[in-house]
């Protein structure tokens, strides 16, 4: 009988899968880097795909693959805003991480929150009408209500889902961007008047 160990079947040594996944993990790191400078650049209009594979040395196929479209690019870049923001708020510091009261909790994510739209405010607008109701399918959107009816019902907030709801639709892209684009308005001032919002809804 022999004793050699049996050859694999199909497929490539594991060796070479981790390989093609570190590839591919370097790769989607460059085409979000080349995304986030073209965009900031240009403008989330103006970006072809095909200028975002030529910035990170990728062929165009690779990007779609990848990605789909440029609205699946985007949201992918927003995700990671989004991640790092999610990040601070679970186990950050407080007020806006753990340790603060819920009150002063809600007042720190309505005032980052508002930041992080302005900032990535091309990126929320594409997310957020892709198509209708697409800001409600966002799994961020999910956290984003879950967390702020969690600290609602800890402030003993009356009715504290349709007061989440209420205080995430004014911070919605198209509201911030109404205010900041359309009426001119400073973001210090935007950003001031939600967080008086937020705590006036978590008090009445």
């Amino acid at each position: 009988m022999s004793t050699s160990l049996p050859l694999p079947v199909h497929g490539q040594p594991e060796g070479a899968a981790r390989s093609r996944r570190a590839d591919a993990a370097r790769n989607q790191g460059k085409v979000l880097d080349a995304a986030e400078r073209l965009f900031a650049r240009d403008g989330v209009e103006r970006v072809t795909m095909q200028a975002v594979a030529k910035e990170a040395g990728v062929g165009v196929g690779t990007l779609y693959r990848g990605f789909g479209d440029k609205a699946g690019l985007a949201m992918a870049l927003l995700g990671e805003r989004e991640r790092q923001f999610q990040e601070l708020m679970i186990s950050g510091p407080p007020p806006l991480g753990p340790g603060a009261e819920p009150v002063d909790r809600l007042a720190a994510f309505v005032a980052g929150y508002t930041e992080l739209v302005a900032e990535q405010l091309e990126l929320v607008l594409l997310s957020q009408t892709a198509a209708p109701g697409a800001r409600f399918r966002s799994g961020a959107h999910g956290l984003w209500r879950t967390h702020c009816r969690h600290l609602l019902s800890l402030a003993g907030t009356p009715s504290p889902v349709l007061r989440a709801d209420a205080l995430l639709a004014a911070l919605s892209g198209e509201m911030i961007a109404h205010w900041l684009t359309e009426e001119g308005r400073d973001l210090a001032e935007v950003t001031e008047a939600m967080v008086k919002l937020a705590r006036a809804f978590a008090s009445e």
